[in-house]
């Protein structure tokens, strides 16, 4: 299967990053050159050469400071939903990684993954926000603002290292590998060095070292799975049955793991591909009528060729004191 061996060595690579081993250390020199480069990227943002795109709005950026899956897009959702309740109109930035197109466009229900990227298209799936992808967030954020004008307050999935849109709340989320073994690219996981400023962590497995305030997150698959047909289907329903999973996201195994602990599915066969892949060469390695499961970042790109495959959506719960904390801020924003 095309992918799958760029898929083992991105697994690799991550199993090099959670100890302070050989392969590491090898890395350790460019770790420094990355580094260096990191810190004349903000170099003219801290002198103020450069000043960094206000959106005239609340602007609240989710992202990660480790290379690869944190969990970004759930809990972008998550907020996007939470503050649709509150009586906020939420709107979702991105530069939509993976896409083929490079200007600034809006993401549609229907959009294809192609144009938008995966993450913009799952959650204007799922949100019910409006949401906008360019390279630059700001120039995603006028648009968006100008298409929708009452939006009043920005979710920017992804863009913690991205300097040239101002914000107002940082959220920064880790998944339960935390730092790794602290080292910069290409050594270690980190994009940039930690601990860091931002105003809150949320974290899946134990808490990094930080001054900012921790909420732990608990995340698990959603009971039900819905194919391209909009029909739906028990995840209980499929257990004794050969199930043949696939996931192209940055942690794979993770999917794998919840479908079988927590659902009891028997995965028959189970295909890790890269993260964003686009499913064009994609084949089953079981049979056609077995159950075929995927990821519901995965689902809009393997439904153009396989319409009856299950995606199962990913549920995030975060405790009601990151819902306070967050309220608080953006009422003094508003205020």
């Amino acid at each position: 299967m095309p992918g799958t061996g760029n898929a083992a060595k991105a697994r690799g690579l991550r199993d090099a990053w959670r100890r302070r081993g050989l392969l590491a250390r090898v890395l350790l020199p460019l770790s420094l050159l990355y580094r260096l480069l990191r810190a004349l990227h903000r170099l003219p943002y801290v002198l103020g050469i450069r000043q960094a795109g206000k959106a005239g709005i609340p602007v609240i950026v989710v992202g990660n400071v480790i290379a690869g899956g944190a969990g970004k897009t759930p809990v972008t959702l998550a907020l996007a939903r939470h503050l649709r309740e509150g009586g906020w109109h939420p709107g979702i930035v991105s530069r939509g990684y993976g896409r083929g197109t490079d200007d600034c466009r809006e993401a549609f229900p229907d959009s294809s993954p192609a144009d938008v990227g995966d993450e913009p298209a799952l959650l204007a799936r799922a949100s019910g926000a409006p949401v906008f992808v360019a390279r630059q967030r700001i120039e995603a954020v006028r648009a968006l603002r100008a298409r929708h004008p009452q939006v009043d307050v920005i979710i920017s999935d992804d863009g913690l290292q991205h300097l040239a849109l101002a914000r107002d709340i940082e959220l920064c989320v880790f998944n339960d590998e935390g730092i790794g073994n602290g080292w910069l690219l290409p050594a270690g996981p980190l994009r940039e060095p930690w601990p860091r400023p931002v105003t809150a962590v949320l974290h899946a497995g134990a808490p990094p070292a930080t001054d900012a305030p921790t909420f732990a997150m608990q995340r698990q698959l959603a009971s039900e799975a819905v194919n391209a047909r909009g029909e739906r289907i028990a995840l209980a329903a499929l257990r004794g049955l050969p199930v043949e999973a696939v996931a192209a996201v940055a942690r794979p195994e993770v999917f794998f793991s919840m479908l079988s602990r927590e659902h009891g599915l028997a995965l028959e066969h189970v295909q890790a591909l890269p993260d964003h892949y686009n499913f064009e060469s994609f084949r089953r390695l079981g049979s056609d009528a077995a159950p075929l499961v995927c990821t519901e970042k995965d689902a809009a790109k393997l439904w153009r060729t396989h319409p009856l495959a299950w995606a199962v959506p990913l549920q995030l719960r975060l405790p009601p004191g990151f819902w306070s904390m967050l309220e608080r801020r953006l009422q003094a924003l508003r205020a």
